[in-house]
């Protein structure tokens, strides 16, 4: 049986036969304690004992991080707990030593990184990667319920979408040999691991309408930032048909889908995490189900932040980005998830759809309180000649796109997309502010660890 079982029904009475790990172990004179757990959900059982056992004094020598098989009697519990089990048997399955480093304790997230494959064991853990597990989910469940396609988009490519340079370079040659050319190498090019699959993803919509790739993605980045990774998961839907107040609902659908989604498959994680880690976290993500989310352009965030009584570090100007502090005060000055929507050309990618003004593209980003830009997307540019034209005005190399280029001879169609960073969602999601405490394993400059 698994805890997660005894949790769901009332067992009072019965025998049953459980299998988990000790997270706490408290000895008295005649009788004992184990708080056991099993990872089928976030609650534990205990788990109590006495010198009627036939193995007592083997078992309570039992360390932490121990596995055991337990049977016994469920019975009402004279503590905290709804119920507790009055052991039988305990067969010990596999013994931990005492150099096991995850003590009933509180332990800094800094550490846990250095033995990542032992923190899924903590309750803080448990949390995050659980929700992360759900919220995966919602989001396969959102658009296979839609309709969408789910388009495997390839990892490693010759196409840097973003045109930033940040591609990590997958080759087979022998870099001390300067004699071999790129042309010798596995795939007679130089190819990378993709940064987005979002030009690729366009292809699929063209036939499919709706489409959408969830998977990993890479940058070459050197940011040691709490919110940069140089491995993470994106979620790229791609929507034919649809223009830029499309995609802004179906952004303001999905975030609420899953946001409820898993408010519902989560009580205990998010209780906890709201006890522990950030009171108001089920208030704050209540109130994101309950809002309507503000539209403006960022021409008007500009006038909003210039007549702001307040000292920024980067003064907000016209035609330029906006900074974390911007994003900070205009959600905080709104009080809801703001979209901001028709972005200066110059500082957003090739492929936007260009505005009538020639100054300004149909981008949008999607702030929220507490994390700030979770989501970007736009209006892609549908027409032949303005895109041909905006890829000669940055100097691409064109005939390397040309499958890309060629949709829009080949019965174009308005069409949009967005990109979501799956684990800003879950720093969102979990309040957890790190983005290595939220992905399993993470890869960071110098830091490929287990």
């Amino acid at each position: 049986m698994e805890i997660k079982e005894l949790h769901l029904d009332n067992y009072l009475g019965k025998e049953v036969k459980i299998n988990g790990w000790i997270r706490n172990h408290r000895k008295q004179a005649h009788f004992c304690f184990i708080d056991l757990f099993d990872g089928t959900c976030f609650k534990s059982v205990q788990i109590v004992y006495d010198e009627e056992l036939s193995n007592f004094e083997e078992v309570s020598k039992l360390l932490v991080g121990s596995s055991i098989c337990v049977s016994g009697l469920v019975v009402e519990s004279s503590g905290k707990q709804e119920f507790e089990i009055k052991a039988k048997e305990v067969s010990i399955l596999g013994y931990c030593d005492e150099t096991y480093p995850i003590q009933p304790k509180r332990h800094t997230r800094e550490f846990l990184r250095d033995v990542a494959y032992l923190r899924p064991r903590t309750a803080l853990f448990q949390a995050i990667f659980r929700i992360r597990s759900v919220a995966s989910m919602a989001i396969h469940t959102y658009f296979q319920d839609r309709g969408y396609v789910y388009f495997h988009a390839p990892i490693i490519t010759a196409s840097d979408c973003e045109g930033a340079g940040e591609m990590f370079r997958v080759t087979t040659l022998d870099l001390k040999n300067k004699n071999l050319k790129d042309e010798d190498d596995f795939f007679g090019k130089v190819t990378g691991l993709t940064v987005s699959g979002q030009l690729e993803a366009e292809t699929f919509a063209s036939a499919f309408s709706k489409c959408y790739t969830f998977g990993p993605t890479f940058r070459a980045e050197n940011s040691n930032t709490k919110i940069h990774a140089s491995e993470f998961w994106m979620v790229e839907p791609e929507v034919a048909f649809c223009d830029l107040d499309g995609i802004m609902d179906i952004e303001e659908e999905f975030l609420k889908f899953i946001v409820s989604y898993v408010l519902e498959r989560c009580p205990d994680e998010i209780d906890f995490l709201n006890h522990f880690v950030e009171k108001g976290l089920r208030n704050k993500l209540e109130n994101l189900l309950n809002s309507n989310f503000v539209r403006i352009t960022h021409k008007e965030v500009i006038d909003i932040l210039k007549k702001a009584d307040v000292s920024f570090d980067f003064a907000p100007e016209y035609g330029e980005d906006i900074a974390k502090e911007h994003e900070k005060y205009i959600t905080e000055y709104f009080g809801v998830p703001v979209f901001i929507k028709d972005w200066p050309r110059d500082i957003k990618a090739f492929y936007m759809k260009q505005n009538e003004d020639g100054e300004t593209v149909r981008a949008v980003d999607l702030e929220v309180p507490g994390v700030g830009e979770l989501i970007g997307g736009s209006e892609r540019e549908a027409s032949y000649e303005k895109l041909i034209a905006r890829m000669k005005e940055l100097d691409m190399n064109i005939e390397e796109l040309d499958w890309y280029v060629n949709l829009r001879k080949f019965g174009t169609v308005p069409h949009s997309g967005f990109g979501l960073g799956f684990e800003r969602l879950l720093i969102y999601l979990t309040v957890v502010d790190n983005i290595r405490d939220v992905i399993p394993y993470p890869r960071t400059p110098k830091s490929c660890d287990f």
